[in-house]
């Protein structure tokens, strides 16, 4: 299965919102798998970003006024686009990111079902709906939703298909223009999912990718859009919502993750060693809702440990365009080289290596096997900073108790998973965590994928939510319209005010007796 070609690349250049692309200073855009150049990207300024925000600020006017249904309908459309073109987008989504392709998969599956989601629960979350008021009978209110304007998003490289349209077209529903600045190593993801919008009807104008360094394309996200969308370290999370307080626009953020997992004595044991090699490595570690910690009650923690180093050594790691690898390629040198440095220390303080722990220069320049470490203790950099990467340790505990206690022991609370003896107890260990979502029997994608559940992060991983209703409704102004009829708020007609004002107290005081008061 081939990677995509030249023609694909120009194609999509195309659909760049800078108006004289061509001559503009370029990127290199490598393939992942070999290191080598595959394409160029024009850089774009902080001028660009300002054209691009006016006229999706333009575009952004028509596009409001129409119903929440007819916004659905060009989501529809695009869902349908991006499961036809499945395949085109798997191999961009591999060559920008070097992901096997089962998960860069999912990716895709994930953009066309959000899509769908949005579309069919976005006209009735958008509705405009009554409430009571003040007075009942004489006080009407009605709350509407009117959008942000222009909403900025901040992708990153990681899941580059994803994460940089699933908040996009919660944006779009609610009636928003997007501006969108992907991250400079997989800024073709972005426009394979923007040409399949525009062939949906999207004006191209209210959906502008501008691609260009964060320092300066994303910092002029922050001082034009009226509300930012970043996805990525808690340290760039904290900075931008910094910045975007002083303009006193709204912020969310999903950020990073030191994630635990619990595996209970009377777990399955099976079940639990391809959970947790799904939850550790899937795209190469490289994700922010990924399993990091692993927290095994002794009393299977040599069995548990043994089959896990087992299944992860079995791994097959490869640069295939094709269904056959179980995990791919990192992203870049600096992923391998973090990895390769948490191991390094790790090992030099006592850690012991029970599978992986390599680069792999023999398959490609970014690649390192998928890694277990045993006996980490705190003094070590890869016990509570996180790897982004495939490097997980395994940590005996005595009990449950003490399992809960250290997964909560971190800054973070992104996503956790546990494996236990029964449904139950499984639901009884995840109240009890401090972290944004929980699986049970899984590693990530139950949560993530069920998108009518808020999704995001406690702690330093996050802020606000994306999916659900909070992952549309963020994205607007909700507007209160109360008309008052009959009576006034200080006098009644034909009552004389003083007596006005010495009934109306002992009336509000009986409204506690009327139903749903």
């Amino acid at each position: 299965m081939p990677k995509p070609t030249p023609d694909y690349f120009r194609r999509l250049a195309e659909l760049i919102a800078i108006d004289d692309a061509g001559a503009r200073p370029t990127r290199s855009v490598v393939e992942a798998f070999s290191g080598a150049e595959m394409a160029t990207i024009p850089v774009g300024t902080a001028e660009d970003l300002e054209t691009a925000v006016a006229r999706a600020r333009n575009a952004q006017q028509g596009w409001a006024t129409q119903t929440p249904q007819q916004r659905a309908a060009v989501l529809n459309r695009f869902s349908d686009l991006v499961y036809r073109n499945a395949a085109e987008l798997m191999d961009i989504a591999q060559a920008e990111t070097g992901k096997a392709r089962s998960y860069a998969q999912e990716e895709v599956m994930d953009v066309a079902l959000t899509a769908r989601h949005y579309a069919t629960t976005g006209p009735k979350t958008l509705a405009e709906r009554k409430v009571k008021g003040m007075l009942p009978g004489a006080t009407s209110v009605r709350v509407r939703y009117q959008p942000k304007g222009v909403v900025g998003v901040i992708s990153p490289w990681n899941y580059p298909l994803t994460l940089a349209v699933s908040d996009a077209v919660a944006a779009l529903i609610a009636g928003n223009g997007v501006v969108i600045k992907p991250d400079s190593q997989t800024p073709y993801c972005a426009l394979a999912l923007a040409e399949l919008l525009y062939r949906a009807g999207l004006p191209r104008e209210l959906f502008a990718v501008v691609p260009g360094p964060g320092s300066v394309v994303g910092q002029a996200i922050v001082a034009t859009t009226d509300y930012v969308m970043f996805t990525g370290s808690s340290a760039t999370g904290a900075a931008l919502a910094e910045q975007a307080g002083r303009r006193l626009i709204g912020f969310s953020a999903e950020l990073g993750g030191k994630n635990p997992m619990i595996v209970t004595a009377d777990a399955d044991l099976d079940k639990a060693v391809e959970g947790a090699a799904r939850a550790c490595y899937s795209n190469s570690g490289q994700l922010c809702i990924s399993i990091e910690r692993l927290y095994v009650d002794k009393k299977v923690a040599d069995e548990f440990t043994a089959k896990f180093a087992a299944y992860v050594s079995a791994m097959k790691l490869d640069a295939t365009y094709d269904f056959s690898a179980d995990m791919g390629s990192l992203a870049s040198a600096a992923q391998v080289d973090t990895a390769e440095a948490h191991v390094r220390d790790a090992v030099d303080k006592g850690a012991t290596v029970i599978a992986g722990g390599r680069r792999r220069a023999d398959l490609g320049p970014f690649f390192f096997e998928p890694t277990v470490l045993t006996d980490v203790s705190d003094e070590m950099t890869c016990f509570a900073e996180e790897t982004f990467g495939p490097v997980v340790s395994v940590y005996p505990v005595d009990s449950t108790d003490e399992a809960i206690k250290l997964a909560n022991a971190t800054q973070y609370g992104l996503n956790a998973c546990v494996f236990a003896g029964s449904s139950t107890e499984a639901n009884e260990i995840a109240d009890q965590l401090r972290a944004g979502t929980v699986n049970i029997n899984e590693g990530y994608a139950a949560a993530w994928g069920s998108t009518a559940a808020p999704m995001g992060g406690m702690g330093i991983s996050g802020v606000g939510r994306r999916h659900g209703e909070e992952g549309i409704l963020k994205y607007t102004e909700p507007q209160t319209v109360a008309e008052q009829r009959f009576l006034g708020i200080d006098r009644a007609p034909g009552i004389p005010k003083a007596v006005y004002r010495t009934v109306t107290p002992h009336a509000v005081r009986a409204l506690k007796y009327l139903p749903g008061r």
